[in-house]
C-alpha cells in the first residue's frame, strides 16, 4: 500500500519489542516508552512511525534487532487507556501498512544514523528518535518492496 506524504511530514522510530508491536498493529494504535505520553506528543498527523524491536519479548525474549512495523498518525489524540489496575499509558492511533521485518543488519552500512558507527545500538535506547526522509524511504522499501511516496 502506497501512502502520500509531504514536506512538513516527520520519521520518527519507536523501540518496541515485537510482541507489543503485534498488538499495537492489531488494535492499530502506537505506545511508547512504557507508555509515556511525550513520545506519542512530539508525532502529528501524516508523521511515519518505524519499530524497530531489538527483542521479540520485552523481559526474556530472543534477539531480534530488526525493523517490524511502519505506520502513519491519524489524528492528534493522544489518550490514556487502561490496562490494568496500575498501567495506564498513553496511546495514539495508527494507520499500519502490510510489510514484512527487516533485519537492521542489512540496512546498517545504508542508513546515516548507523552508517560508520560501531555503537550504532546506543541511538536506540531512547526509545524514540526522529530519522531523516532518506533513511525512512530505505527502510520503508526494504521493508514493503516499494517505496513510500513523497510529495514536495
Amino acid at each position: 500500500m502506497i501512502k502520500e506524504t509531504n514536506e512538513q511530514t516527520r520519521y520518527w522510530i519507536g523501540v518496541v519489542s515485537a510482541s507489543h508491536v503485534e498488538r499495537g498493529v492489531q488494535g492499530g494504535f502506537a505506545q511508547l516508552c512504557h507508555g509515556k505520553q511525550g513520545p506519542l506528543r512530539r508525532m502529528r498527523p501524516g508523521d511515519w512511525l518505524i519499530y524497530y524491536s531489538p527483542r521479540t519479548d520485552m523481559a526474556k525474549g530472543e534477539a531480534l534487532q530488526a525493523f517490524t512495523a511502519i505506520g502513519q498518525v491519524v489524528d492528534d489524540r493522544v489518550y490514556e487507556y487502561q490496562m490494568s489496575e496500575t498501567f495506564i499509558p498513553f496511546r495514539r492511533d495508527i494507520n499500519y501498512v502490510p510489510c514484512s521485518p527487516v533485519k537492521i543488519s542489512s540496512l546498517l552500512h545504508e542508513l546515516s544514523f548507523t552508517r560508520g558507527n560501531r555503537n550504532w545500538g546506543y541511538k536506540f535506547r531512547f526509545g524514540h528518535f526522529e530519522i531523516g526522509r532518506e533513511d525512512f524511504l530505505t527502510i520503508t522499501a526494504a521493508m514493503t518492496g516499494d517505496a513510500i511516496i513523497v510529495k514536495f
